[in-house]
């Protein structure tokens, strides 16, 4: 398959990396310090899941120089979506579809429009990876995971090609038949361990190591899934306690990408986050006093350290 990954970052790079040693023609989206390793030693991928190397990946800042691809991995961070779908016109073709992997829970409404409801594919990924250094991905924790399905559940050829090629990959990949409850499962998850891990500035194993972080951690998770709720979203309440047991289960030194970013002075995907729990809390009348005070609490922080 001629797949392209836009953006190569901790995610679109670490699977289309796995997708490339497989054998499938990837193409890498990249900018600045990343591209520019990558173009002159390769990129390196250290994972708990094995190493890998590629050593002369087609990588690219123009997606205009690959054309058209049979997928799109599209990984950018939340503030860059229409910017990014915009530049992405040159990849589509008229069966490519555009897989979003996006942190959030809004991705799929905001690229459909731009790329085609015909290609848009909402999507998640559990995955902790971090750009260690230009060039080089490194994953510490061995779960990796992607679920991707159709908005209205319908069978789609296309994606059920591909889901296939990354099962063959050894990328655990699932095709939902309800991806609107399976986005809602990761953001109650990922808005949980993002604002707990960011506003301590510490990892998943002293916060739930700890009875009152452990507490705030929950009560960010239980929010969350009350505004889903709210939204119409069936989710049992016992997925809350299912993802605290998950959690137990995690590398002690595991942070959530906005964590990471935090602590390198990076911009913060705080408002469609903690912010977007917020902002729906508000719209379906469901008080979020803890995801209101995570969010208060990193503002000043969320455009990243100047320069």
């Amino acid at each position: 398959m001629r797949i392209a990954a836009m953006a190569a970052g901790a995610v679109g790079g670490y699977f289309g990396a796995r997708m490339a040693a497989a054998g499938h023609d990837v193409y890498f989206i990249a900018r600045g310090a990343h591209l520019r390793a990558i173009r002159k030693n390769g990129l390196t991928i250290e994972s708990a899941n094995g190493d890998l190397h590629l050593p002369h990946p087609n990588v690219t800042d123009d997606p205009a120089e690959v054309g058209p691809v049979d997928v799109v991995l599209f990984t950018v961070k939340l503030w860059d979506t229409e910017k990014a779908a915009e530049l992405a016109r040159p990849l589509l073709g008229p069966d490519t579809r555009v897989i979003t992997l996006q942190n959030g829970v809004d991705s799929y409404e905001r690229i459909a429009p731009i790329v085609g409801l015909e290609r848009a594919i909402p999507g998640v990924t559990y995955v902790v990876t971090v750009i260690d250094r230009p060039g080089v991905i490194t994953q510490t924790s061995k779960f990796q995971s992607i679920i991707c399905g159709t908005v209205d559940g319908k069978a789609d050829a296309p994606l059920a090609g591909f889901v296939e090629a990354a099962k063959a990959a050894g990328i655990p990949i699932t095709l939902s038949a309800n991806i609107e409850r399976d986005r809602w499962e990761k953001f109650i998850f990922l808005s949980a361990t993002s604002g707990a891990t960011a506003v301590t500035r510490m990892p998943m194993g002293l916060v739930r190591a700890d009875p009152d972080t452990r507490a705030l951690f929950r009560n960010i998770m239980r929010e969350t899934w009350a505004v889903g709720r709210a939204k119409g979203v069936a989710i049992d309440e016992s997925y809350i306690d299912e993802r605290m047991a998950f959690t137990d289960n995690l590398v002690p030194t595991m942070k959530a990408s906005m964590a990471n970013d935090l602590d390198r002075g990076n911009r913060l995907e705080l408002d469609w986050l903690a912010g977007q729990v917020c902002r729906l809390g508000k719209k379906f009348g469901v008080p979020t006093p803890v995801n209101d005070t995570i969010y208060a609490a990193l503002k000043l922080h969320r455009m990243g350290t100047p320069a």
